[in-house]
């Protein structure tokens, strides 16, 4: 028997998807619920589960831009018999996908191309020097048009500020032990900042609201979204009602983003709507940047590289661990008082975090 390999519906809004990977090749036998390719959407990266064991056989090659419920293989289940039913239904594909050995196969990744996904073969410039073109994934394509049209759309203007790590370390240090002990996960930089981040957003709800027609709308809840970088691009997974988390519900909640989005297991409503977002370029080791809004959002607040760095402190030169800090903000709601109030409420938050329990 012959059982249809589909693509699933993900979400209300996407249509199609994209084959970024086949898993297994042509004719291999797998098991029910094994992964057997990976399908990029605008939204998120997922795998494909066989829907039962039996043998491959792929319609589609890796790159393909395929309609939600199309066909891209088939599950045979009863080996040699169910072979002649497979290559009739092959008959009625079209010619590039009844023969998949004839094109050439590289991995679905801009950056790192291999043998997964089609690629125009390889070719020298004018100078005649070799150059590769890969097809972009899907994610990535929507990610760059989001952005494009934001620049476009928004009066984006980015303010800065530097922030004293020293209370944050000394109570990382002092209570990493007895909380990881306590919640089975780390405590990280990040669950400060949304903490603190709330805390200046209930203080500037412009940074909190966004733009719908001729009206602002602002939200009195805080759907924080914390950019993450997978390898087929940037993912922004939302913190819901943030301001209701404990710091282990903050960490827990991105360690389990981080690990998904490894394995291409994000829902697409996951990574819809949030109403700021904190994006981190220091892990990377960035010292100073611009971030970009994530419409129809407000604001985006850029986290950077903790470097020692002599400050005037009381009247004399001491070292610090600093970390400078970016706030990009919608400039037709957001004024710039607001902007640079804001950052100076969070870098006292994050210098004092107590501040932030007694609510002063």
């Amino acid at each position: 028997m012959s059982i249809e390999l589909t693509i699933p519906s993900v979400g209300e809004s996407i249509t199609e998807v994209q084959i970024a990977e086949w898993l297994k090749k042509e004719g291999d036998t797998v098991k029910k619920d094994e992964n057997v390719a990976v399908i990029d959407s605008e939204k998120s990266t997922f795998e494909l589960p066989a829907p039962e064991d039996g043998q491959l056989k792929i319609l589609l090659q890796a790159g393909e831009t395929v309609k939600i419920g199309a066909v891209i293989g088939h599950i045979e289940t009863n080996g040699e018999a169910a072979r002649a039913d497979s290559g009739a239904k092959k008959k009625k594909e079209p010619e590039a996908a009844a023969k998949p050995a004839e094109k050439p196969k590289v991995e679905a990744k801009a950056e790192k191309p291999a043998p997964a996904a089609t690629s125009t073969p390889k070719s020298p410039d004018a100078a005649g020097r070799e150059q590769e073109t890969v097809p972009m994934t899907m994610l990535r394509k929507t990610a760059a048009k989001r952005l494009v049209e934001a620049k476009q759309q928004m009066a984006m203007l980015t303010t800065f500020n530097e922030v004293d790590m020293s209370t944050v370390q000394s109570l990382r240090a002092a209570n990493k032990e007895n909380f990881e002990k306590k919640y089975q996960v780390k405590l990280g930089f990040m669950s400060f900042f949304v903490k603190a981040a709330i805390d200046a957003l209930k203080q500037f709800p412009q940074i909190n609201a966004e733009i719908r027609d001729t009206d602002i709308v602002y939200h009195n809840f805080f759907d924080i979204g914390v950019a993450i970088a997978s390898e087929r691009g940037l993912v922004v997974p939302v913190l819901r009602n943030a301001e209701r988390l404990s710091f282990a519900d903050i960490e827990r909640a991105i360690g389990d983003f981080a690990n998904r989005s490894k394995e291409g297991k994000l829902k697409p409503n996951e990574l819809e709507g949030g109403t700021f977002t904190i994006t981190n370029g220091g892990v990377f080791g960035s010292l100073f940047s611009t971030p970009i809004i994530n419409p129809p959002q407000t604001g985006i607040l850029g986290m950077h590289s903790i470097q020692e760095r002599p400050i005037a402190l009381n009247g004399q030169v001491v070292i610090r661990p600093m970390m400078y800090i970016a706030l990009t903000y919608d400039h037709r709601i957001v004024d710039g008082r607001e902007a640079v109030m804001f950052l100076r409420r969070l870098k006292e938050a994050i210098e004092n975090p107590a501040q932030m329990l007694i609510e002063i």
